[in-house]
């Protein structure tokens, strides 16, 4: 049943799942990939991943740069973030739902 959702990802992702890719994937994750809406990393998105990974050094935790940008381009377009890895993700403003294990 539709329900009105949609799949999307960042340049972040991308670059991830690129970067993991075995050759013999490349054309069917290339197809996937290309199917999912796209959101740009804007200026907003980049300054507020870079005060996210900043505020939260500040209270001791150690967020890769990746994650802050996912997180950002998630806040600023006020969607959620599908992820395996939650504790990745401790941002207060961000709506988490956890892949089933």
């Amino acid at each position: 049943m539709e329900q009105g959702n949609i799949l999307a990802c960042c340049a972040i992702n991308v670059a991830e799942v690129y970067a993991g890719m075995r050759p013999k994937e490349e054309e069917r994750t290339s197809a996937f990939l290309g199917s999912l809406d796209y959101f740009p990393i804007t200026f907003a998105a980049a300054s507020l991943a870079g005060e996210l990974k900043r505020d939260f050094a500040k209270k001791g935790a150690t967020l890769s740069l990746a994650d802050c940008m996912i997180a950002a381009v998630a806040i600023q377009y006020r969607v959620a973030l599908i992820t395996d890895n939650v504790k990745d993700f401790p941002m207060r403003d961000l709506e988490l739902f956890r892949l089933p294990s």
